[in-house]
């Protein structure tokens, strides 16, 4: 090899990373926002042991309701609760066998929380309108049974979820987009979807002003760069999230449609609620894994650095459409089978 040609194949090698670099866009001010450590930093305090599995209801699940409505606090979020906080609470159980709990439990079991902050959208046109950004907050408690680890910790399910919402409301609190945002976390989703049925009969705007679910439930393990999106196929929300992936190649993240359409969890997580209500929905899902309601579904076994790319994607999707033009549309036929009056 020619001296003349050694010192151009060292330039070339040199310059590729550079090139490379400089193709891969920076994060904006809202994206970076969501990083490794701080998705890391909500998983760990959310199944933590101290939350005790977070059932509904429970003492541990009124702490994370509160530690929710704090981040929307400090966020400068406005209230979307009742009387003007960040909680709004639905009713459970039967009322004469709950009061004579309260004494002992020290929580009220009359009534569970739901978390719901609001970011105000920067266009006066489209600010009227909305996108709820959901997961729930809630697990399966703790199990006496087991001797070993009797906290069932739902670090996958669905800490992982609810620190993506909160994540969400930090990168949109640097970078509203043009309609307004709704960032919502639920409880009873493991009893039955119950905060997202009392949500959406009773939400903080009319129900035809949302014109968006993006539902976030189990969203921190399995494949390294995959994640399913259901309901993609129900509204043209699916061709957003197609151009969303195309547009950002840095994230490394595919998508994927429903693999498991036998197991219906297009009605299983809080989204279902939104859908049967006439909002086009998405719900983002990495599959269940051999640690699904066991006691293994801890914190350390989270990819956060996966989840981040996750949220980053659901943040740009987030963005297309709080600044589109008009509204996501149904597929008419999905319309008549998932819609109810």
């Amino acid at each position: 090899m020619s001296k003349f040609l050694f010192q151009a194949v060292m330039l070339a090698i040199a310059i590729v990373p550079q090139v490379a670099c400089a193709q891969r866009p920076a994060p904006g001010r809202g994206e970076a926002m969501i990083t490794e450590a701080l998705i890391r930093r909500h998983v760990n305090v959310i199944a933590d042991d101290s939350m005790l599995g977070r059932n509904t209801p429970s003492k541990g699940l009124e702490m994370t309701a509160a530690y929710v409505a704090a981040q929307f606090k400090q966020l400068g979020l406005k209230p979307g609760g009742d009387s003007g906080t960040f909680i709004q609470r639905y009713p459970i159980g039967t009322p004469a066998a709950a009061r004579s709990a309260v004494p002992a439990l020290g929580f009220d079991p009359l009534s569970a929380p739901n978390s719901v902050g609001i970011l105000p959208g920067t266009d006066p046109a489209l600010r009227d309108e909305y996108i709820v950004v959901s997961a729930h907050m809630d697990h399966v408690g703790v199990n006496s049974a087991y001797v070993k680890d009797s906290i069932w910790n739902g670090a996958d399910d669905d800490a992982s979820g609810t620190a993506g919402v909160l994540a969400l409301a930090e990168a949109f609190a640097q970078a509203p987009p043009r309609r307004s945002m709704i960032f919502l976390t639920v409880s009873g989703e493991e009893h039955g979807l119950w905060g997202s049925s009392w949500f959406t009969s009773h939400p903080p705007v009319p129900i035809t002003k949302i014109v968006a679910n993006l539902n976030l439930d189990m969203i921190g393990r399995n494949w390294k760069d995959s994640i399913v999106v259901i309901g993609i196929e129900h509204s043209d929300l699916g061709a957003t999230v197609a151009k969303v992936v195309t547009a950002h190649p840095e994230l490394g993240m595919h998508t994927m449609p429903d693999p498991w359409p036998q197991e219906n969890f297009f009605g299983r997580s809080d989204h279902y609620n939104f859908a049967r209500r006439g909002v086009p929905a998405l719900f983002f899902f990495n599959g269940v894994h051999a640690d699904y309601h066991e006691p293994s579904d801890s914190p350390d076994k989270i990819d956060a650095e996966k989840e981040s790319r996750i949220v980053r994607l659901i943040y740009h999707v987030g963005v297309s459409v709080g600044n589109a033009a008009a509204r996501p549309k149904w597929d008419p036929e999905s319309y008549r089978k998932i819609v109810r009056p």
